[in-house]
């Protein structure tokens, strides 16, 4: 590419980058060495190439960021074409990081998308050090905590003084029909995924009682279908297959009939898909309103033209338009970003493990999904529970159904946990009833 035509491709950013202004950053000094690094060397991993990360990686290659990365573990479904712009239907079946980088780099011109199809988890520290920002266009909060504790992972602290050319900064998206929020998070250096947990709620299930016997709603209706007519009926000798339209057809008529019986109105076929498949609605316009706003924040992190958001900003654009900005504030016993163990308090001396792995899955500040503890007990390493391996859950089973006391667990004891939503192990400080702790 020829130094007359970038001058003109780039004209818009060069207004921007070559002369100053009331917003820029106190660092940032006007130059056209701020393009030429943007262009030559800034690089960029987008996770997730769906709704927002197709818009994401449109924007980016047309703000100047030629260096870029896409990881998708998923392939292109019919569903997908009304709003991930990248795809066709002939791309169906395919690789969303292999198609999309395709198109982006047939369609721009000097820019290298770089696809990997795979999950972000099989990705090693080394991988994740090339980069110089991630940006997440993710729908699943396990990788959204996963990806936040690798970055902390990758943190390097010198006499407790943290080295900030470890941050790799970390600008997340995340939309759910009319609405949606964009964060910036500087590792180590302001409020991580973790330390507002509590903004993402359990995933809501039904009571079977209510779906078996009071259903009030015509998601009990398809939940009852799904729960306990289909293995009943058994109706395809198989398991549900949400992407298979016999399937979803035969929940729909069988719902129907649930819901005409109890005078239960609103069951449509895309219900059906969505509770099915448990689809987190989608509006196009809401992803291409979140990955600008995205894609703005990576340009001023890249270039400090401007002084980035701080730190979180939501949209409602379910009646008008609505924008709110705030600062979300650091946990001081954050499980990613402090080096202060949580304590977690134990009702009573009769405490069972079991007790304790459920109250790791349900209290909304931890939300684990299958922990697998570890500790310190009389100088020796044990495994208390662990789901994942096979053999080791058939032998630590017996774990569960015994008291904290009896596994040799008292106050102040550390407790190591493992889980997926974390490449790393947290440690856990047990705080036992004063007097049961006494008598220790």
């Amino acid at each position: 590419m020829n130094f007359d035509h970038m001058q003109r491709r780039w004209s818009s950013l060069r207004k921007v980058l070559e002369r100053s202004g009331p917003f820029c950053r106190p660092d940032f000094e006007p130059s056209p060495e701020n393009l030429q690094m943007l262009v030559d060397h800034c690089k960029v991993l987008v996770v997730g190439a769906g709704g927002l990360g197709c818009e994401l990686l449109k924007n980016l290659a047309l703000m100047g960021f030629r260096h870029l990365h896409v990881i998708d573990m998923d392939t292109i479904e019919l569903s997908n074409l009304n709003r991930q712009f990248l795809f066709r239907h002939k791309d169906i079946g395919s690789y969303k990081a292999e198609v999309a980088a395709k198109y982006i780099n047939t369609r721009v011109p000097g820019c290298n998308v770089v696809p990997h199809n795979c999950e972000i988890q099989t990705k090693s520290e080394a991988f994740f050090q090339q980069f110089h920002m991630v940006i997440c266009g993710l729908d699943s909060i396990v990788a959204r905590r996963w990806l936040n504790g690798m970055l902390m992972s990758l943190l390097v602290y010198e006499n407790g003084e943290l080295d900030q050319a470890s941050v790799i900064p970390m600008i997340d998206g995340g939309t759910e029909g009319f609405k949606g929020n964009v964060r910036v998070i500087l590792p180590g250096m302001s409020p991580c995924i973790e330390c507002t947990l509590d903004f993402y709620p359990p995933q809501v299930t039904y009571p079977l009682c209510t779906i078996a016997n009071t259903p009030r709603l015509p998601e009990h209706c398809i939940e009852y279908v799904k729960v306990i007519q289909w293995p009943k009926e058994n109706p395809f000798d198989c398991a549900i297959d949400g992407d298979d339209p016999q399937h979803i057809n035969w929940i729909y008529e069988k719902s129907n009939d649930r819901a005409a019986q109890f005078g239960i109105q609103g069951l449509t076929y895309r219900l059906v898909q969505g509770v099915v498949k448990n689809i987190i609605p989608a509006v196009a316009s809401t992803n291409a309103v979140i990955a600008a706003a995205c894609a703005t924040e990576a340009f001023k992190l890249a270039t400090s033209c401007s002084a980035s958001l701080n730190n979180y900003m939501v949209l409602n654009d379910l009646d008008g338009v609505y924008t709110y900005t705030f600062e979300v504030e650091r946990k001081v016993n954050c499980l990613a970003c402090s080096q202060v163990p949580r304590e977690i308090e134990i009702e009573d001396s009769k405490y069972k493990l079991q007790n304790l792995i459920d109250l790791l899955c349900e209290r909304p500040d931890l939300q684990m999904k299958s922990p697998a503890i570890t500790a310190i007990i009389n100088g020796k390493c044990k495994t208390l529970y662990m789901q994942m391996v096979a053999s080791i859950e058939e032998k630590t089973r017996e774990n569960l159904s015994k008291t904290l006391i009896e596994l040799g667990l008292k106050d102040g004891t550390e407790i190591n946990v493992a889980d997926i939503t974390t490449p790393n192990t947290i440690t856990l400080k047990l705080k036992f009833p004063q007097d049961n702790s006494a008598s220790q």
